[in-house]
């Protein structure tokens, strides 16, 4: 048994070389994990990350401080078969809760917290992420949850009829485990790579075994954005998959113009159009672009306003985040909405798909959704301890128990 015995934080930032990360709205080149560490009693230590851009990252540091504190003294199996409940309390901090709610560094924190706490649950039972969650009943996944506020679309009784019924067809589906989870690539054109930098790493990254990818737009030249949008759609292919992010640099009537003008060389999804809080701008854009698809959620933080950008029919891709939303526990959650709302997830990796490569084969298995792709960004690679392997465009089954978060050769 596994007693969290203290609690300590580690401010991590990381250089990146010179343009990768970029995009229209972000230019200086580090990623930065406010990262929680739940120490057991028996030397176990669960690893939690949240992804921040450096500026910030001590702020979240030290609301992971005042806000895990509840956590001491706790046994890990007493402590995650009522998480549900657990996390509501901890988002709902009569002091904290009005920093967000729900947003922000305060759910920032929170995300960190209670990454951590799945990860050192894995490590306790000695297996990796993704079979812990599998393992476990529709009872037991029930219990992660914190559906309040969903309960008008997604009631307990609602995740309960999904997880029985798609229990039914596992088999087959668990033959993902030994395939691989497909995966597509970022890294190709970040905003500010040069066009012959995108056009080398096209050829890479399809020497790799990728045959999606996906360029970085949202300039204040809007010709450059559909000038380098056909010049990736030429160097690729007619038959690669190509993703366009703007990164939320358009007002509604650029983003109409735009994504009617993009739609010529065939873009898989337009992602982040507009801004991020703007369900009625998102749905008035997918009508008007359809059969042109949105995709967003990185910058969503909680699942409630996933259940509105749902209900509006305002997206066709949900890019859930464990480092955005409130951990693993509420990516579940939106997981579960969306499979009600028969939306695929294709979540962004702030996490560079550690995390996420253990949720995705939960979400396929499990909640029967479709295993079309998870994102991929090797620059962070060398940091982690074990970093998920990726081999001709496919991410393989982690096997080491845990989440995959731990992090090595720290920079601070």
């Amino acid at each position: 048994m596994t007693t969290i015995s203290r609690i300590t934080t580690r401010d991590a930032r990381f250089p990146l070389r010179e343009g990768a990360g970029s995009d229209a709205v972000h230019d200086i080149n580090v990623y930065a994990y406010a990262i929680t560490e739940l120490h057991g009693d028996d030397g176990l230590q669960g690893s939690g990350i949240v992804l921040t851009l450096a500026g910030g990252n001590e702020l979240v540091c030290g609301l992971i401080e005042q806000m895990a504190v509840p956590l001491i003294g706790q046994e890990i199996e007493t402590l995650m078969a009522d998480f549900g409940r657990v996390l509501k309390s901890m988002a709902d901090h009569p002091q904290y809760r009005w920093l967000g709610p729900h947003k922000g560094i305060v759910h920032l924190a929170l995300a960190s917290i209670v990454n951590a706490c799945f990860d050192l649950w894995a490590k306790s039972r000695g297996v990796p992420l993704w079979r812990l969650l599998l393992d476990l009943s529709p009872e037991q996944i029930a219990n992660l949850l914190d559906l309040s506020y969903l309960e008008d679309v997604l009631t307990r009784e609602d995740v309960l009829d999904i997880l029985e019924r798609e229990g039914n067809g596992r088999t087959p589906r668990q033959t993902i485990l030994q395939t691989g989870y497909p995966g597509y690539d970022t890294s190709i054109g970040w905003f500010n790579y040069s066009d012959e930098k995108v056009k080398n790493n096209i050829k890479q990254t399809v020497d790799r075994g990728f045959s999606a990818m996906k360029l970085k737009i949202g300039s204040q030249d809007e010709e450059r954005d559909i000038r380098r949008a056909q010049m990736v759609r030429e160097a690729a292919g007619d038959e690669a998959t190509i993703m366009l992010d703007c990164n939320q640099q358009w007002t509604l009537p650029q983003a109409i113009r735009m994504c009617l003008r993009l739609a010529e060389m065939n873009p898989f999804w337009i992602e982040e159009p507009t801004h991020p809080d703007d369900v009625i701008a998102h749905q008035t854009l997918a009508r008007a672009i359809s059969p042109l698809k949105v995709a967003l959620g990185e910058h969503v933080p909680n699942r409630i306003l996933f259940k509105n950008f749902m209900q509006a029919g305002a997206l066709a891709f949900v890019q859930a985040d464990c480092t955005r939303l409130a951990g693993i526990s509420e990516f579940i959650t939106v997981s579960l909405l969306a499979r009600k709302f028969n939306l695929p997830v294709v979540p962004h990796v702030g996490d560079m798909g550690q995390i996420h490569q253990h949720l995705v084969l939960f979400n396929h298995i499990a909640l029967g959704h479709e295993a079309l792709f998870l994102e991929y960004i090797p620059h962070m690679r060398p940091y982690f301890t074990q970093p998920a392997i990726v081999e001709g465009g496919v991410y393989q089954t982690p096997q080491e128990p845990g989440s995959s978060s731990d992090m090595e050769g720290l920079y601070v």
